[in-house]
């Protein structure tokens, strides 16, 4: 069986700290104090000095940092037709409360989304260009009272546009040459935690729903197009929203959501143990990335450690479908995580190094 390609032995999750400059004018854009354009001219020169970095560690799969975002996931959301943020929701289990957003009209597709950015992404680089998206089950939270009954009075057809305006940003990224996406999805982990799966169960919500969501987006996608997805408890300025291990949606999530990867977070207790890699399936090509360091904290994870936290995984899951990254990205938001880019960096190259180490490359 071929298991060349993405994910990659060493891999990361996308997001990365933003240097001074770029946090700070960033910060005085939204304050109305800094303009676009000249916020974008100094993007463009930070993501290229972040591919230069990923680059030189070792790393295969490039990402721009999303430097452009504000956050992961409320930029996507917000430039789809008919979709808004609306403040956060009340903390029921973690250190925060997750991001909101409501339906007040139709949902569409009116303009691409990430590829002018991918396209920038793909030219300053030779390796693979990664593309990170939400899932679309970001846009399932509120149950029916975040989606207007005047634009849905069936959430059937709210679900069906959700798959079609996801499907249509696949299009024109797979006509702009991405051939390596994933699916940052905080709702699927969500579940793993007992308060904040009753809440989802109020909003009609579970992990069937989820994956058939997901497979409808991407339907269509081309064969050439890598597909993971990447979970994760609440990643805030080094906070979280949610803890649990995968039990609760390890076989749905691992058998009937047809991704290519799994991006998992494991960096501390809060996931539980490697028990529900069980459901993996063994006959599909499929590869589990187990996020065991930590971009949350700066302390170095120590190579002897991670490789006995493999073997561990691997009394689940083959050796050889077995891939090593953080365990979320350093910046789901602009502000970041904390820790500092020489601590970003040591964590990436420790990744690497350890990759190099198991598997005999970080490819």
């Amino acid at each position: 069986m071929d298991l060349s390609g993405p994910p990659f032995r060493a891999d990361h999750v996308g997001s990365l700290l933003r240097p001074p400059q770029l946090g700070a004018a960033h910060e005085q854009m939204l304050a109305g104090q800094f303009g676009a354009n000249e916020l974008r001219t100094l993007q463009d020169r930070y993501i290229k000095e972040a591919i230069a970095m990923q680059e030189s560690v070792g790393l295969h799969a490039i990402t721009d940092g999303e430097y452009r975002r504000t956050s992961f996931h409320s930029d996507f959301i917000e430039k789809l037709e008919g979709a808004h943020s609306r403040g956060s929701l009340a903390p029921a289990a973690g250190q925060f409360g997750p991001r909101a957003f409501e339906v007040t009209g139709k949902l569409r597709h009116a303009r691409a989304i990430e590829v002018e950015n991918f396209l920038f992404l793909k030219a300053h680089t030779g390796r693979i260009a990664k593309q990170t998206i939400p899932s679309p089950t970001m846009l399932l939270r509120g149950g029916r009272d975040a989606v207007s009954r005047e634009a849905y009075p069936d959430l059937a057809e709210f679900h069906a546009d959700i798959a079609k305006v996801y499907r249509e940003e696949l299009r024109q990224l797979a006509a702009a040459g991405c051939t390596y996406l994933q699916l940052d999805d905080t709702n699927f982990a969500y579940l793993c935690d007992p308060k904040l799966r009753g809440v989802f169960r109020e909003w009609g919500c579970d992990a069937r729903q989820f994956a058939d969501l997901i497979n409808a987006a991407l339907a269509e996608r081309p064969r050439t197009m890598t597909v993971a997805i990447h979970l994760c408890r609440g990643n805030s300025a080094g906070h979280w929203a949610a803890e649990g291990a995968y039990e609760p949606i390890a076989e749905v999530l691992f058998n009937h959501v047809e991704v290519d990867g799994y991006f998992l977070e494991y960096d501390d207790a809060r996931s539980g143990g490697f028990e529900p890699l069980r459901f993996f399936p063994r006959a599909s090509r499929k590869k589990i990335v187990l996020g065991l360091v930590s971009s949350k904290r700066p302390n170095l994870e120590s190579k002897g450690e991670l490789k006995r936290r493999i073997d561990e995984a691997a009394r689940h899951v083959p050796l050889d479908r077995l891939c090593l990254s953080p365990q979320c990205g350093f910046a789901s938001g602009f502000r970041g995580n904390p820790l500092g880019e020489d601590d970003q960096r040591r964590k990436l190259e420790r990744i690497v190094e350890v990759a190099t180490e198991v598997w005999g490359s970080a490819r």
